[in-house]
C-alpha cells in the first residue's frame, strides 16, 4: 500500500499520547543537565558556541540592541533543537507547518519595526526613500519599499519551511525507493541506502543552518532599527 508522502508531517501518538512530547524532552535532559560545580566537555562546549554565536550576532549592532542577545540565542537554540528533532524516527518536524513559522515570523519582525518607530522614527521611515530620488519615482520607490517591508515575516516563515519540508519529503522518497528495491535490485537499494545516508546529513546542515538563517535576519532586522 502506497504511503501518503505527506503523513510524516502528522504528529505520531501511540496509547493515545503523542509521541513528540517524549521526543522533546530528551534533547533538554541532555541538553540541559542538572547543575555541577565542574562543568564537563559537553556544557563546556556548549557554552563557548552559545558565547560565539551571541558575540557573531550582537557585533554589528548599536548598544542599544544588545539587550536582544538571550531573546535571539533562545530563538536560535529553540529552532535549532525543534528542526534536529523531526530527523528522530518516530516524531515529526513543528517547524514545517507554516502556520507555526509564520506565528514565530510575524510577531518578531513587528517587534524590531515597532522599535525602530518609537526610538528613531525618521530614520527608519528614510529608508523607505533613498538619498537623492528624482520627484517622479518617489511614489513608485515608496510603494516598492513598503511591500519589501510587509513580505519580510513571509519569507522568514516560508523559507524555513520549504526548506524543511523538501528535505524530509526527498528522504522519504529515497528511503521508499531502497526498501522497494531491495528485494529485486540489492545493488541498486544499496547505491540509494549511500544516497540516503548522505542526504541525511545534509539534511542534518541544513537543519542547522536554517535556524541560525532565521536569526541572523531577525539581527539584521533589528540592526536597522536601533
Amino acid at each position: 500500500m502506497t504511503m501518503n508522502l505527506f503523513d510524516q508531517f502528522s504528529s505520531p501518538q501511540m496509547l493515545g499520547m503523542p509521541l513528540i512530547i517524549i521526543a522533546m524532552a530528551m534533547p533538554t535532559m541532555i541538553f540541559f543537565p542538572p547543575m555541577r560545580l565542574i562543568t564537563n566537555r559537553t556544557s563546556a562546549m556548549q557554552n563557548w558556541l552559545m558565547l560565539k554565536f551571541t558575540k557573531q550576532l550582537m557585533s554589528p549592532l548599536n548598544k542599544p540592541g544588545h539587550s536582544w542577545a538571550l531573546p535571539l540565542l533562545l530563538i536560535m537554540y529553540t529552532l535549532l533543537l525543534i528542526n534536529l528533532l523531526g530527523l528522530l524516527p518516530y516524531t515529526f518536524t513543528p517547524t514545517t507547518q507554516l502556520s507555526m513559522n509564520m506565528a514565530l515570523a510575524l510577531p518578531l519582525w513587528l517587534t524590531t519595526v515597532l522599535i525602530g518607530l518609537r526610538n528613531q522614527p525618521a530614520a527608519s521611515l528614510a529608508h523607505m526613500l533613498p538619498v537623492g530620488t528624482p520627484t517622479p519615482l518617489i511614489p513608485i520607490l515608496i510603494t516598492i519599499e513598503t511591500v519589501s517591508l510587509l513580505i519580510r515575516p513571509l519569507a522568514l516563515g516560508i523559507r524555513l519551511t520549504a526548506n524543511l519540508t523538501a528535505g524530509h519529503l526527498l528522504i522519504t522518497l529515497i528511503s521508499t525507493a531502497t526498501l522497494t528495491l531491495f528485494p529485486t535490485m540489492p545493488l541498486v537499494s544499496l547505491l540509494t541506502l549511500t544516497l540516503l545516508l548522505l542526504l541525511t546529513a545534509l539534511e542534518i546542515a541544513v537543519a542547522m543552518i536554517q535556524a541560525y538563517v532565521f536569526t541572523l535576519l531577525l539581527s539584521l532586522y533589528l540592526q536597522e532599527n536601533t
